[in-house]
């Protein structure tokens, strides 16, 4: 592994000789490197992002990677049918543990609603939860098509907190990225005296992405940033229709 001094004269380096060089472990332009705040949690919840092609190949925003980076329980993996996913099906066949489909329905378990000893109870000794990662329509199709995942109970909770992601259209006002929901549900696991973690800072490299696409956008002339981008930031308020959504799934209407 390189070291942080090393690592930080490399990251340094990249952006004198080209700004939009991406690092190495958060694949962000060297120049908005997001790895110093970085803060890895150690969770007894493995949480498995199940990330869309597109999501993997063209989202520079994303947010699973990050919420990835933030947990030291955690994987992605890449695909959209997972029926067949060997890893997949590892997991879902290991014995003495239990799998959850994070996702939006009825007769799911509220996190948000139950007692400690329920969540206790219904998370088990081995809890391994996944997550869809990628747009709406994407998360749907990928549920879809894989009926290994259509098995799973699923959980769920009660949002009433508006996203952070102001750079991004939404479904919908409560929507929520990847790593906003997995602060949630390690929140809420917390309360149920299930999780010990501290997630004070799991936010902040998310909060200094959304901090540094601002900077952008409001000072497009920035010689490191180069973009076409109106000087005007109006929030994302204004929600897509189904067709155009491009945010994670987190609320269903």
């Amino acid at each position: 592994m390189v070291s942080d001094p090393i690592k930080k004269t490399f990251n340094l380096q990249l952006e004198i000789e080209n700004p939009r060089i991406k690092c190495y472990k958060c694949l962000r332009p060297a120049s908005t490197c997001i790895c110093k705040h970085i803060s890895p949690l150690h969770t007894k919840t493995r949480f498995i992002i199940l990330m869309h092609p597109m999501e993997y190949n063209k989202e520079k925003n994303g947010t699973g990677r990050m919420t990835n980076l933030q947990l030291e329980n955690s994987e992605i993996i890449v695909g959209v049918d997972f029926t067949d996913n060997k890893r997949v099906n590892e997991i879902l066949n290991k014995e003495n543990s239990s799998s959850f489909l994070l996702y939006p329905g009825k007769d799911n378990f509220n996190l948000s609603t139950r007692e400690s000893s329920e969540i206790i109870l219904f998370m088990g000794d081995d809890p391994h939860i996944f997550l869809l990662d990628g747009t709406w329509p994407c998360a749907r199709k990928m549920l879809k098509m894989s009926k290994n995942l259509q098995k799973l109970k699923r959980v769920s909770f009660d949002n009433k907190i508006k996203s952070k992601f102001i750079i991004k259209q939404q479904p919908e006002a409560l929507c929520l990225s990847t790593i906003e929901s997995v602060f949630t549900v390690l929140n809420l696991l917390k309360k149920g005296d299930f999780e010990q973690c501290n997630t004070e800072n799991f936010l902040l490299p998310f909060e200094k992405m959304i901090e540094h696409q601002l900077e952008f956008i409001l000072h497009p002339d920035n010689e490191s940033y180069h973009s076409n981008a109106n000087r005007e930031y109006i929030p994302k308020n204004m929600y897509k229709k189904d067709s155009e959504r491009n945010i994670f799934f987190e609320q269903e209407g």
